[in-house]
């Protein structure tokens, strides 16, 4: 008699597998071709990522010759480059930018100039190393037409000890300074820039030289 139940189980057993495979076994091949439909998927957008930033190196680095070449029109490389910048992810749309910003002051448009490094200062998707970048360019070329008040708040916290334009930002609040009228803040500042042996050498010595400009 045990045999016989040892059998009817096992008979039972093979029917509910053979059901439940029916049942589900679909699912399961409709869930493997889901997966490697997923991975297909990955891999493709993985490939066109890939692809969009080969495309946009190649343009960039086409961009940057001819505009280093003999009697380019600077003004329509900076055009070109701001549609550069509207199309890229995060690395080539901030040198894109920066391309921009430069040939737009270079060609005599301050303002727009102006807007771009605003923008590139603003942008909490770029490095902060750039975006810094950006607020030391908005005061460098803002110098004679911005208030006072505003690039000395802007320039401020760059100049703080550790930070990477530092020496730069301390220029600047020196010749803020000096657009303000205070002379001896100014040759002060200059002064112990000048003295500062961490900042770079080129630095160092055009605050030595404008300080030296001011007289006693």
């Amino acid at each position: 008699m045990p045999d016989i139940f040892d059998e009817v189980q096992e008979e039972l057993r093979a029917e509910r597998a053979r059901k439940l495979g029916m049942r589900y076994g679909g699912m399961a091949a409709g869930l493997a071709l889901l997966a490697l439909l997923g991975i297909g998927g990955w891999q493709g957008w993985q490939w066109y990522q890939q692809r969009e930033a080969d495309r946009l190196a190649t343009t960039f680095l086409e961009l940057n010759r001819a505009t280093e070449a003999e009697g380019a029109d600077l003004r329509a490389m900076g055009e070109r480059f701001g549609a550069l910048a509207a199309e890229s992810p995060t690395g080539y749309r901030v040198l894109a930018r920066l391309r921009a910003a430069a040939l737009k002051a270079e060609t005599g448009d301050r303002a727009a100039a102006l807007a771009i490094w605003d923008e590139l200062a603003a942008d909490a998707s770029a490095p902060q190393l750039y975006r810094d970048l950006g607020s030391l360019m908005w005061v460098l070329h803002g110098l004679d037409s911005q208030d006072p008040a505003a690039l000395a708040s802007r320039i401020q916290p760059l100049a703080a000890t550790g930070q990477a334009w530092s020496a730069s930002a301390r220029e600047m609040q020196g010749l803020i300074a000096l657009r303000r009228g205070d002379r001896d803040e100014a040759k002060r500042i200059l002064e112990t820039l000048a003295g500062d042996v961490t900042a770079p050498r080129g630095v160092r010595e055009r605050a030595e030289r404008l300080a030296a400009g001011m007289g006693v």
